[in-house]
């Protein structure tokens, strides 16, 4: 690998950490962000996690961040499902889902 290509993936995974960072900074804050810089916030932390990068540095990333990791589990939700959440949590929120929509069906 290439000094430039080195060089290219370090500051994309220096942007995954400040991003992620704040992103759990905001979501343990006691002071009020407005709608739209959240959005930004989520929206920018989302490209930065869909570039090539080693999942061995994601993991780490999203292991240190739980706000990123629970932002990257919901991208690829479609594909792997609750793949990062603990299996009882996943469990327990299918659990639940079920049985809303069955209260939900009682009523029509």
């Amino acid at each position: 690998m290439s000094a430039s290509m080195i060089e290219s993936l370090r500051n994309r995974l220096e942007t995954v950490i400040a991003l992620a960072r704040l992103l759990d900074r905001v979501e343990h804050s006691r002071a009020s962000v407005g709608a739209e810089q959240y959005r930004a916030l989520v929206q920018q932390l989302q490209l930065a996690l869909a570039q090539d990068l080693p999942i061995e540095a994601v993991n780490a990333v999203l292991n240190a961040y739980p706000a990123a990791a629970e932002l990257y589990e919901n991208m690829h939700y479609a594909q792997s499902g609750l793949s990062r959440s603990p299996l009882d949590r996943s469990v327990g929120s299918e659990l639940l889902a079920s049985q809303v929509l069955a209260k939900a069906a009682q009523r029509v």
